[in-house]
């Protein structure tokens, strides 16, 4: 079934009797030629690009519990791609080009809202470092704008401008970044997967891996044992224990990341804003609800919710921001477990066990990075070697002390 205005036209008209689930509910089959465990953002994404642009149809995606129901609809829905170090910024432009034709490509209305996010300038040695970023931008093929203080007064001339500790002089602004709507991204992949014939399986818990002379041949699930050529493990804050059964200790500690929604407002927040004084980035979704985000909870954590002092903590940066938003009233918050590295990066790698493959690692950058790390991730899976843009997300990168990311600030919480 394709979606178009034809179609809605025709479904109004007939009392919306016409519509199907938009994918199956199948029963697992006893081997595939790739397993893929998550149903989250990155493996849906992954099975997609498999199917879509590497032939592959053989394929189940198994999900301990519903599709979406992890990190992907627990994020604050940013998409940006304005990083600085070449070993991490065409990996993240070539997502946000994924993104740009995302809604087209899979038909699915994910809402891609390319807003612009701004991040804001607090002094002298911050203009620099960002006008480093952007010119780093510029070189990978990204939009990078340095804005003064007039620029940025215009666009938002609700921020306080003249704080006495944290002042605005500027920022950085990226006019293709934005928003989606983090939980139609799943059912999009979802929808396109299995149309091409990939079996979303749900409710359906791996429990262990089938490894036989150091090669994987599948895995022991809630529902049976289930052979594959090829698994990829894909599931987030859950790595550590999922990849401890085949007997694999990881360079990963799981924390909860949190996530604000407050009452409807009119329009008011322009695109994305983050503070550069502090850890603090809001935005507003289509309903109107403020968005916002601050830092991890600071404590090893499978727990999906935080606590009160970190809600405290990003409120206060809000407010240090943007005054204006003590008016509101925060309605919800939720948690999504992070995998934090060593380094604050990801790994799109093969594992020493034949056979078994492994995403993870992504710290806060995991939604934004959904399209290519599924098409990185296919990639791998289709022809053994590496993504042009993901060859430095490998598990023995500690060896050489590899630097990927700017910042490093991967599982320690006093560096964040």
């Amino acid at each position: 079934m394709r979606y178009s205005a034809l179609k809605l036209l025709k479904e109004g008209l007939t009392g919306n009797k016409g519509w199907k689930p938009v994918w199956r509910e199948p029963e697992p089959k006893k081997e595939y030629d790739v397993i893929i465990i998550g149903g989250g953002g990155h493996g849906l994404a992954t099975a997609y690009y498999l199917a879509n642009k590497f032939g592959m149809t053989n394929i189940a995606v198994l999900e301990k519990g519903w599709v979406g129901g992890g990190n992907v609809g627990r994020n604050t829905t940013i998409i940006r791609s304005n990083y600085f170090l070449e070993a991490n910024q065409p990996f993240y432009e070539f997502s946000m080009k994924l993104w740009e034709g995302l809604e087209q490509e899979f038909n699915y209305n994910a809402m891609v809202s390319q807003r612009g996010a701004l991040y804001l300038i607090h002094s002298d040695a911050q203009r620099d470092s960002y006008a480093r970023r952007g010119n780093a931008m510029r070189l990978s093929g990204a939009d990078a704008e340095l804005l003064d203080k007039r620029a940025v007064k215009d666009m938002c001339p609700f921020l306080d401008f003249d704080n006495a500790r944290f002042p605005i002089q500027g920022g950085l602004w990226q006019s293709r970044a934005g928003t989606v709507r983090h939980d139609a991204v799943a059912w999009g992949y979802a929808r396109g997967a299995d149309a091409k014939g990939v079996d979303i399986i749900q409710n359906c818990e791996v429990t262990d891996f089938d490894i036989e002379g150091g090669v994987c041949r599948g895995v022991q699930t809630s529902r049976g044992a289930i052979r594959a050529k090829k698994v990829a493990v894909c599931v987030a804050g859950s790595s550590s224990r999922v990849m401890a059964t085949a007997g694999m200790r990881l360079p990963i500690e799981s924390h909860v990341l949190q996530a604000y929604v407050t009452e409807g407002l009119k329009p008011v927040i322009p695109g994305v804003i983050a503070f550069g004084a502090g850890h603090f980035y809001i935005s507003q979704s289509d309903k109107g609800g403020l968005v916002f985000g601050g830092d991890i909870d600071g404590y090893n954590t499978y727990a999906q919710r935080g606590n009160l002092p970190v809600v405290e903590d990003a409120c206060e940066g809000g407010m240090a921001l943007m005054p204006i938003i003590g008016r509101s009233r925060l309605l919800r918050t939720w948690g999504g477990l992070m995998d934090m590295s060593m380094d604050g990066s990801p790994f799109i790698d093969k594992t020493h066990i034949d056979g078994l493959y492994f995403n993870g690692g992504w710290c806060y950058g995991g939604f934004k990075a959904t399209p290519a790390s599924g098409f990185c991730y296919a990639h791998l899976l289709a022809t053994d070697r590496p993504h042009d843009t993901a060859t430095a997300y490998r598990l023995d990168r500690f060896r050489t002390g590899a630097v990927i990311d700017e910042k490093g600030q991967g599982n320690q919480p006093n560096l964040h």
